[in-house]
């Protein structure tokens, strides 16, 4: 069993803050995004996330953005994250040139799309999380006098009980056209949690919605991940985090779950396929990892 601090083994109920368990790898992630911003040629400009790592005090995370490494295997994760944020930047910029006015940010953690996208006047953007993590993202914020480009509404809820009637009691309205995105979500939800979500957010869905899924590590090869963190610990920069502890091993396949229930999905890429999209080139480290990371990316429209 891993230490409290990187998750202990999962449970059905367990809770987190931004510094344990499940929360604490949206905080590695802004740390991956922090670190991309640092490369020559970032895809993305996300200027927050250094500031969430320097409010956590993380010794981990504080000393990676103070010596940022420059070896292959240390920025390896800082430019894959960095292609799955712009994935998803691209999806809410397209959604609101199709003219939908409402995004939803589920399990937003410390993403900062609503404050650092330019969103059409009009926008709003919900954001769905633990009330704790949400807590921190505001207050770290705030405190340095950054404001949010869209009207952001936070929904304090778990994703494994009835956040939908938060959703709508914070002024969601289903009634109209949406953009969704479930971004890293889906590996630390059991089946059955997946196929809730689903399940709601097609509920809550006017015709003309979208929805964005992705995630690095969409259907994990445990072993195979084990064995690389020991001999390549610079390429998870994972620290003490023990990922095959906090998610779980039955996913659900978003695009057949979507196309089953009338969405129309567009062909699914994976993190290599972005790179090349995006004018990359995918390294042998890359490519290695996602044999066995299983990366899927997602994008449908209700019909």
């Amino acid at each position: 069993m891993t230490s409290p601090k990187f998750g202990s083994l999962r449970s059905d109920d367990d809770q987190w803050d931004i510094a344990s368990g499940v929360g604490y790898t949206a905080l590695l992630v802004a740390g991956w995004r922090a670190l991309h911003a640092l490369s020559a040629q970032p895809l993305v400009a996300d200027d927050f996330a250094a500031l969430f790592i320097e409010a956590s005090a993380d010794p981990y995370l504080t000393g990676l953005l103070a010596n940022p490494g420059t070896s292959h295997d240390e920025t390896t994760f800082p430019r894959l994250y960095g292609v799955q944020t712009r994935f998803f930047d691209e999806f809410f910029a397209a959604a609101g040139n199709a003219g939908i006015r409402q995004a939803v940010i589920v399990a937003a953690g410390l993403d900062s799309r609503a404050y650092r996208l330019q969103w059409i006047s009009g926008t709003t953007v919900f954001e769905v999380d633990l009330p704790k993590v949400l807590e921190f993202k505001t207050r770290v914020l705030s405190d340095r006098g950054v404001v949010p480009a869209a009207r952001r509404i936070e929904v304090a809820a778990d994703l494994r009980a009835d956040w939908a009637a938060a959703l709508s009691a914070a002024g969601f309205d289903p009634r109209q056209p949406s953009a969704w995105s479930v971004e890293g979500l889906l590996p630390y939800l059991n089946g059955g949690a997946q196929q809730a979500l689903f399940t709601r957010i097609d509920e809550l869905c006017a015709a003309g919605s979208r929805i964005s899924t992705g995630a690095l590590g969409s259907c994990l090869d445990r072993d195979r991940l084990a064995e690389l963190e020991k001999t390549h610990p610079g390429v998870t920069m994972s620290g003490e985090v023990d990922f095959s502890a906090l998610t779980y091993a039955d996913p659900v396949d978003p695009a057949a779950w979507l196309s089953r229930h009338g969405w129309a999905v567009e062909p699914t890429r994976t993190n290599p396929e972005l790179q090349q999209r995006y004018g990359l080139t995918p390294s042998q480290t890359d490519v290695q990892l996602d044999a066995f990371m299983h990366s899927q990316y997602v994008t449908a429209t209700k019909s």
